[in-house]
């Protein structure tokens, strides 16, 4: 008998440390689900204006990400701080940059995604 008062609380106390072990597994599981897919948005958004772009000799690309981002995501998904676009000779780059919404409130956890692409060039024959 002396040894079951021993053991006494040991199921609280392993409660009290085994849950917070829990709960900080299930948000970081959502959380890195979060920023896994606002970095697939920003990626979607890079390609579709590297895509507008190369068709339009290099131009335009900025502005068609936006409006991917603006026709896809109600501002939820990631928050968007810059689309940046540049081009070369022969290629085009834009970058879509931002944050991802967060759990924690506070906490910014960066985004950045590129897409490159040849500008295609119409030549007669």
């Amino acid at each position: 008998m002396t040894r079951r008062r021993c053991e006494r609380g040991s199921a609280t106390l392993e409660t009290v440390v085994l849950w917070p072990a829990v709960f900080l597994l299930i948000f970081g599981i959502v959380h890195a689900g979060l920023w896994f897919h606002a970095r697939n948005v920003a990626l979607s958004a890079a390609r579709e204006g590297t895509r507008a772009a190369s068709m339009d000799d290099g131009s335009g690309g900025a502005a068609r990400a936006a409006e991917f981002l603006t026709a896809t995501t109600d501002g939820t998904v990631m928050r968007v701080g810059d689309i940046h676009e540049t081009t070369d000779a022969g290629t085009v780059t834009v970058t879509v940059t931002g944050s991802s919404t967060t759990l924690i409130p506070g906490w910014r956890v960066d985004v950045s995604q590129s897409a490159t692409a040849p500008i295609r060039r119409w030549t007669a024959p």
